[in-house]
């Protein structure tokens, strides 16, 4: 995968951009992000935020190493099986994405 593939996939399975990173939102702050993507030229790494307010990083791989099996499934390689409950995350805020655009 490539940069711009990782964000359409991110894009797609409800992230949002948040200062310029594709970010997961809290179900019920859905402006504060808690895990985020950071595409650098190289290397992409899966971050999240610690109670505290501090980013932590829980993966990351170069982009040539980053594979998608299916379009609704979770890239291999970043780390994501660290992150509990990822998918559930996703949903929601792909959910509220939905959801926003009825009213």
């Amino acid at each position: 995968m490539d940069k711009d593939a990782l964000t359409a996939w991110a894009l797609k399975n409800g992230w949002q951009m948040i200062c310029g990173h594709p970010s997961l939102t809290k179900p019920n702050a859905p402006k504060e992000a808690i895990v985020r993507l950071v595409l650098k030229a190289t290397v992409v790494n899966l971050e999240v935020k610690k109670p505290a307010g501090k980013w932590e990083k829980v993966g990351g791989e170069s982009y040539a190493k980053v594979t998608l099996e299916d379009e609704e499934a979770l890239p291999a390689g970043l780390g994501f099986e660290k992150v509990p409950s990822i998918s559930r995350l996703m949903q929601d805020n792909r959910d509220r994405r939905v959801f926003a655009s009825f009213g």
